[in-house]
């Protein structure tokens, strides 16, 4: 089997140990002789790469390291790109967060204006990710789940066409997880799903096994009673996370809207925005939990493997849905024909529905990347919700190339969290002032 070169594009990311930790527990399935670390900002990718050179040497020493801030020492002679930046930290996150809540509006990482503040840092990051690639290795393939995935997907089909990225996010995956579990079934993959929409913003409108038993009944049961929490977490409170605790418990109200399909999560954010505002605490939001939580304990154990010089012990994990992206990679390399669901432009995936928006629906993987499969006609209710996601969606792509104040404002006053264009305004004021070291020059 040959064996692949990689790049992780955000080698100073908290999820990057856990990526390598994921990839090391694959290499049967998915050979490695070389790993780079590529991110622009020396000291933070530094701790994280020197744990993860000891984790490496240890585990596996056939394998070639490093890690730089050199485009192209980075970007040469890789087959796969995977990308994950964060552009601002969770500096700029909290900014998201906390700036929409004073306007007493949604305030999240990749719903309503946070996630178009999110957006229009991350596209140009990413764009500049692409060109690299294109650069120093015009073969490779980058399977990107930077967020905010909607509108960065949307950037890329329209800035750079031909390049050959995939957009992929899993919390689809993580949703089926707990479906899976929820009926008594061992893994997602014995799941066979219809589903359709945009990202973070979807149904799923058929679940099957692999022998065709209908799953839909047992599943919604389930989530009319727990939403998507598991019987055992409530009875022994084994979530510790309190906002996705919240969330997934949250499912069972967005089901009730519509009881044909499941929902995903986020919906949440556009169906029952004053809740989520009421249940938010302005002085402590999402991102300080992680800062306080995952950021602290990740770094430390890093810092704790150098200090040691070992990783024998450690406590950093492979990411729960991180098998994801070997798949996805293995599906491309091994032309395996996996069904999977990403991001891809519609082109007919959903019949009565804008031809060029970012789609979330089942794709069939190989060697020529992803084909969707077709899922009919949509209701006219998630017809309606998904053209004015994806026209927010449209406009945050325009206003950053077009470098457009109107259009910016005009994205704010259709995302459905914002009450009306005098908030929205006064919203993108604050987010420019917040925003200037990233964003273009808005006129």
């Amino acid at each position: 089997m040959k064996k692949f070169s990689i790049v992780i594009a955000g080698g100073g990311s908290t999820f990057t140990p856990g990526i390598v930790l994921m990839l090391l527990e694959h290499l049967d399935r998915f050979p490695i002789r070389q790993i780079k670390f590529y991110d622009n900002l020396e000291e933070r990718q530094d701790k994280v790469a020197q744990a993860c050179e000891i984790l490496l040497k240890e585990r596996a020493p056939e394998i070639d390291f490093l890690a730089t801030t050199d485009p192209e020492t980075a970007f040469t002679d890789v087959d796969f790109v995977m990308a994950h930046i964060r552009v601002g930290l969770y500096a700029m996150r909290e900014k998201d967060e906390k700036i929409p809540l004073k306007y007493g509006v949604v305030g999240q990482e990749t719903c309503g204006p946070g996630g178009i503040a999110y957006g229009m840092r991350s596209i140009g990051g990413v764009l500049e990710l692409v060109d690299y690639m294109e650069q120093y290795s015009p073969e490779a393939w980058m399977l990107n789940y930077s967020n905010p995935a909607a509108i960065v997907a949307e950037a890329t089909r329209k800035l750079r066409p031909h390049t050959k990225i995939i957009n992929i996010c899993d919390m689809p995956v993580g949703i089926e997880e707990r479906m899976a579990q929820a009926i008594g079934l061992a893994s997602r993959k014995d799941l066979i799903v219809r589903y359709y929409g945009l990202n973070h913003f979807g149904w799923w409108t058929d679940i099957r096994d692999k022998s065709g038993k209908d799953l839909m009944p047992a599943i919604k049961a389930h989530v009319a009673k727990y939403g998507y929490s598991l019987a055992e977490e409530i009875e022994a409170s084994q979530h510790t996370d309190a906002s996705w605790s919240h969330t997934f418990a949250k499912a069972k109200e967005v089901y009730e809207i519509d009881p044909s399909t499941l929902p995903n999560t986020y919906l949440k954010y556009y169906f029952f925005p004053q809740d989520e505002v009421a249940h938010a605490n302005p002085n402590f939001t999402r991102a300080n939990e992680v800062m306080a939580g995952r950021e602290k304990h990740v770094f430390g154990e890093c810092q704790r493997i150098i200090e040691n010089q070992t990783a024998k012990d450690t406590s950093l994990e492979v990411d729960e849905h991180a098998s994801y992206i070997v798949d996805l990679a293995r599906a491309i390399a091994y032309n395996t024909q996996e069904r999977m669901l990403l991001i891809v432009p519609n082109e007919g995936a959903i019949v009565n529905f804008d031809q060029t928006a970012m789609v979330e629906v089942p794709c069939i993987v190989g060697s020529n990347g992803p084909e969707p499969i077709t899922q009919g006609s949509i209701p006219r209710f998630q017809k309606g919700m998904m053209e004015q996601q994806v026209a927010v969606e449209k406009l945050v792509v325009e206003a950053w190339e077009e470098h457009s104040y109107h259009k910016l404002w005009q994205a704010l006053i259709l995302s459905k969290v914002v009450p009306n264009a005098r908030v929205a305004k006064e919203l993108l004021d604050d987010l420019i002032e917040a925003n200037q070291s990233f964003w273009p020059t808005l006129h």
